[in-house]
């Protein structure tokens, strides 16, 4: 009987083969890492910082909780995009009040519930699910991920209790468990459609300086078109990149002109400033507040005096390059709005 002989080189590739099949067993049967779909975090579905627990099965009246609720939201707080995709509303249910499906482009379908139906915060009743009251968008629109899609409220039976009711149904299919979705959702610093222009104004105690940067502790934002000042999760921190014309609060030049990035002395009695930002198309480095994504052209405080960096440009229409300090933080740099009070 002739016998083969197994080489050194043949046992070498034979490990070789076994250890790759290995891996691919490995990898197909690994459990996927909980709360993210195909792999990537949903977009958080509201802009601001609230609180939420795991109440997902809770008993209730009409059968266990199919979704995570959202708690203690203000009144017409911008709900957004969970992911890219298609919106439908829906507004013949009794519980549920104005009620909007995101179908997204993975195949996941979200469902918004108890969007707002009043025109006041006296929970009249009186707006209908409409758009401008609980829709932001048309029904049947395509919208990118973190876009507004709705405003909370407390239609159906949630009557005086302002909350969003958030579910996910993969492919589709039954209600799954959000809380590890929303655990893993990435937060946005503002609500935006990709590729339309903005502005925003970010409130917080000044970190680092130096390099034509400078980084803030955001305690909370304000975006226009639309939007108003919005607490964000924590003391956010964002890189921004100075516009080589900003107007500064005169105490920052100095640490700003440096040629490279410095920390800042803490202090405990650290003043808050206001940082505008340049008019800008909206990206997901933006949405994000990345660093350098956002640049900014004013820097204030309550009651400072401004310096010029550099040559100031003459402003873009509609912008203004003047201080804002009658009420800190609160003057938006845009002409319009100035003149409707908004």
């Amino acid at each position: 009987m002739t016998r083969h002989r197994t080489t050194a080189r043949g046992v070498s590739l034979l490990i070789l083969t076994a250890l790759v099949a290995a891996a691919v067993v490995a990898t197909a049967g690994a459990a996927p890492k909980p709360g993210l779909i195909d792999g990537k975090p949903i977009v958080f579905p509201l802009i601001g910082s609230y609180a939420y627990s795991m109440n997902y099965g809770d008993a209730r009246g009409q059968g266990s909780h199919q979704g995570i609720d959202i708690e203690r939201v203000p009144w017409r707080t911008p709900a957004v995009a969970a992911e890219a995709g298609k919106v439908k509303w829906w507004t013949t249910s009794a519980r549920a009040g104005c009620m909007l499906y995101l179908y997204g482009a993975s195949g996941t379908t979200y469902l918004y519930i108890h969007l707002n139906d009043d025109l006041t915060e006296a929970s009249e009743d009186k707006g209908g699910c409409k758009l401008g009251v609980a829709f932001a968008v048309e029904d049947g629109a395509k919208v990118t991920a973190g876009e507004q899609i709705g405003y909370v409220g407390d239609s159906g039976d949630a009557e005086g209790n302002h909350h969003l009711h958030f579910e996910v149904h993969p492919k589709g299919g039954a209600a799954v468990n959000p809380y590890p979705y929303l655990n893993a959702g990435e937060r946005l610093l503002f609500p935006a459609r990709l590729g339309t222009a903005f502005s925003l104004g970010l409130r917080g105690t000044p970190v680092a300086a130096g390099g034509g940067t400078l980084e803030l502790a955001v305690t909370s934002v304000r975006w226009w078109p639309g939007g108003h000042w919005t607490p964000v999760v924590g003391a956010r921190p964002v890189a921004l990149a100075l516009s080589p014309s900003a107007v500064v609060d005169s105490t920052l030049a100095t640490a700003l002109q440096r040629p490279e990035l410095r920390t800042l002395q803490s202090r405990r009695d650290a003043v808050t400033l206001t940082a505008f930002t340049k008019r800008a198309k909206v990206t997901p480095e933006a949405l994000r507040g990345a660093a350098g994504a956002l640049v900014a052209a004013r820097v204030t405080r309550p009651g400072g005096t401004t310096v010029a960096l550099g040559p100031v440009d003459a402003a873009e229409p509609g912008e203004t390059t003047t201080d804002d300090t009658a009420e800190e933080g609160t003057g938006p740099p845009d002409d319009t709005e100035r003149r409707s009070g908004v």
